[in-house]
């Protein structure tokens, strides 16, 4: 069965489209200059500001594909450290952009069984609790803390990516108890091998109360936490890569749902900053699949490890007060 790509790029085209004429309309928003803060020291008009964080998003959508990351993580930690706004506005835009790239990929993988319903939802049932909780407390914890925290998280990530030693197919023997009674189980079809692949889960009542935990990061610090989400399904579950990642996916389109929800009943969205992120994110999401076509992103997982290196020790010494 072919992909639909003509469809698909008229849509794509028409809500990039919309998406830059709200970019140009929340720009000259007469309230937006606020959003930038005087005490930032920065010398350039707001408007500036808006236009780099444009560029920044479409560069930072190629980066992320290619180097196989949804561009939350990477989006909260460079834009919080090197953008003059508000911590809480950073996060909630990282949490639009990570939700935004799942809904637009979560037809596609169900229509081709790289996502699974029944794996995703009880986990995603945890991370939306975790999240919750993790919105709740980071609107409340000063911005400081929550960058340190950040930083050190990030940095944590990068050793993760460092030793993590995934497996395409993991040998599961046998299904525990809860994943029989939840019928977690699923058939695939693998066109990199022309092969169907069967697959069952085990350890699912460790792997749900560590989704729980993710859900609480996702929500603290606006990122969708999907490099979490594929350890534990692939490393802990013994799901396969590709359907650890098509359901990481569908599990972020709900854990950022219900974050996102938090920082919107706190009045933490601004178009200003999120419209122009969002749609930086798609455009460079979609020159990255041409680009991937013609290049190794093997070699390019090593870029995303230097930015995450670097936006983790801005993060945590900008939090400390020391840069």
């Amino acid at each position: 069965m072919g992909i639909p790509s003509r469809p698909l790029r008229k849509v794509g085209f028409l809500t990039a489209l919309a998406m830059g004429g709200a970019t140009l309309v929340f720009a000259f928003w007469p309230g937006a200059a606020q959003a930038v803060p005087a005490a930032s020291g920065a010398s350039y008009p707001w408007w500036v500001w808006v236009v780099i964080l444009f560029f920044f998003s479409f560069f930072l959508g190629i980066v992320s594909l290619l180097g196989g990351m949804g561009g939350g993580t990477l989006f909260v930690s460079v834009a919080s450290s090197f953008f003059p706004f508000h911590l809480d506005f950073v996060r909630c835009a990282g949490l639009l952009v990570a939700l935004s790239g799942a809904l637009s990929a979560g037809p596609g993988l169900l229509r081709y069984g790289m996502g699974d319903l029944r794996l995703s939802m009880p986990a995603a049932l945890m991370t939306s609790t975790g999240a919750i909780a993790g919105a709740l407390t980071g609107l409340r914890v000063p911005a400081h803390l929550v960058q340190t925290a950040l930083g050190v998280t990030i940095l944590g990530i990068l050793v993760i990516m460092v030793k993590a030693r995934r497996t395409d197919y993991p040998e599961v023997r046998e299904a525990d108890p809860l994943a029989r009674f939840l019928g977690i189980r699923g058939l695939y079809f693998d066109r990199a091998t022309q092969k169907e692949v069967a697959w069952q889960v085990h350890r699912t009542l460790p792997g749900l109360a560590l989704f729980l935990g993710i859900g609480f990061l996702a929500g603290l610090f606006g990122i969708g936490a999907g490099w979490a989400n594929v350890t534990v399904l692939n490393l802990l579950m013994g799901v396969p890569l590709k359907v650890a990642v098509g359901t990481s996916k569908l599990i972020i389109a709900v854990t950022d749902t219900s974050a996102a929800w938090i920082f919107l009943n706190s009045g933490a969205v601004l178009p200003l900053i999120v419209v122009p992120s969002i749609l930086g994110i798609m455009l460079g999401s979609w020159m990255g699949v041409g680009i991937l076509l013609r290049t190794s992103p093997v070699r390019l997982k090593y870029i995303v490890m230097v930015l995450l290196a670097f936006a983790g020790v801005r993060s945590l010494l900008r939090g400390l007060g020391l840069w």
